[in-house]
């Protein structure tokens, strides 16, 4: 039995609820690209996409029909977040009840002892755009070799040096950011993630953040992977999910530097054929990383319109036997005000379904469609 679960990160369709608690009222990352870049996604929607969002008032393109066997729905958040880590836990099966801790700035007794530990003196500590970061303290940092320390609006502690070994280097940075997250939950500091942000460039206007960053995660709580592994079904993770679950219930994992690479290698993997029960867990991040937080639309619907052609050539290999999961973790509107994830509804699209879906379920019906799938060879009866 194979299944494929992929998660468009920051790809949401409409507010939740609870958005106007979060500051996120009238934020709609799908519904406001698709009326103002007139984006269009015929394969995304032969899966069920335009149907689930016609009653948000979403002025929709010709459905082109759906599939046999599609199925989709709107899902919304339980958990109290609206970040990366908190969403994907989620949609594995795990509620967070009390949601990640947030920093303006970092604990002074805190911040000495990572400077002590490591030998290295910081600077900033402090709320900052990643790419703005740069601009402001990228070239005092190639002058001393000091990381530059700062957070944003999520649950976040990032580090950002020069790749380049004269300047800090990037193996030294992964260290750092290690015993960054090392000491956070010894001193039991919920912080989500620790997140290596390596960068080129010699001075302002020409720095650029490369494609070697790794996120450190909180360790979860038992989630459907690690029960899925346990029955037997071999999981592979793509992208950064293995550093989302600190590698908990992964067998394998493939680390990938855009979209183009992670839909790439999702592909080699389904098409090799293995003895036994097989789930892939791809997350795509260019969606969020490069023009949700940039509030770039234009470059997010072009993104959108690059998946959605790869998927329409890469659907015809999935069999009636096998089961697609395409869903999103949180929303990143990029007409929203900030640079800050979005509190949205996420979509949920669906190929060969295992039992009808649950209308505006919270995330864990992933969880709870995965483990009814694989319940079969997997779990006995």
């Amino acid at each position: 039995m194979r299944a494929l679960w992929m998660v468009l990160d920051s790809v949401g369709c409409g507010g939740a609820p609870d958005a106007a608690d979060f500051g996120d009222e009238g934020a709609d990352t799908l519904g406001h690209l698709m009326e103002r870049e007139g984006l269009e996604l015929p394969h995304m929607a032969s899966l069920g996409l335009y149907e689930i969002m016609r009653d948000r008032g979403v002025r929709l393109p010709v459905s082109p029909g759906l599939r046999v066997g599609a199925s989709a729905c709107r899902l919304t958040e339980k958990s109290i977040g609206k970040d990366t880590t908190t969403g994907h836990w989620e949609l594995a099966g795990l509620v967070l009840d009390q949601p990640f801790v947030i920093y303006e700035t970092f604990p002074l007794e805190f911040v000495t002892e990572l400077e002590q530990r490591t030998g290295v003196t910081f600077l900033g500590n402090i709320v900052a755009s990643g790419t703005a970061i740069l601009d402001q303290l990228g070239e005092e940092h190639i002058r001393t070799g000091k990381p530059i320390l700062y957070t944003s609006a999520d649950s976040v502690l990032q580090i950002a040096a020069h790749q380049a070994e004269e300047v800090f280097g990037l193996k030294r940075l992964l260290d750092l950011c290690s015993t960054a997250r090392d000491l956070l939950d010894q001193r039991g500091m919920r912080v989500g993630r620790v997140i290596a942000r390596p960068f080129a460039g010699d001075h302002v206007g020409h720095f650029q953040r490369t494609a070697e960053r790794r996120d450190f995660s909180v360790v979860p709580a038992e989630t459907v992977l690690d029960r899925l592994q346990n029955k037997g079904v071999k999981v592979i993770g793509v992208g950064k999910i293995f550093d989302l679950f600190a590698g908990r219930g992964m067998d394998e994992s493939y680390v990938t530097k855009s979209n183009a690479e992670g839909m790439e290698t999702v592909a080699d993997l389904w098409e090799k054929r293995r003895e036994g029960d097989l789930l892939i867990v791809a997350n795509l991040v260019d969606f969020d990383m490069l023009y949700g937080h940039r509030r770039d639309p234009r470059g997010y619907a072009r993104a959108l319109r690059q998946f959605d052609a790869w998927l329409g050539e890469w659907l015809p290999s999935v069999s009636d036997e096998d089961f697609l999961i395409i869903t999103a973790d949180h929303g990143n509107d990029p007409y929203h005000h900030g640079t800050d994830h979005t509190r949205e509804q996420v979509p949920l699209l669906t190929l060969h379904s295992p039992r009808p879906l649950r209308p505006c379920h919270d995330f864990t019906e992933v969880a709870s469609l995965l483990e009814q799938f694989f319940h079969g060879s997997s779990f006995g009866t």
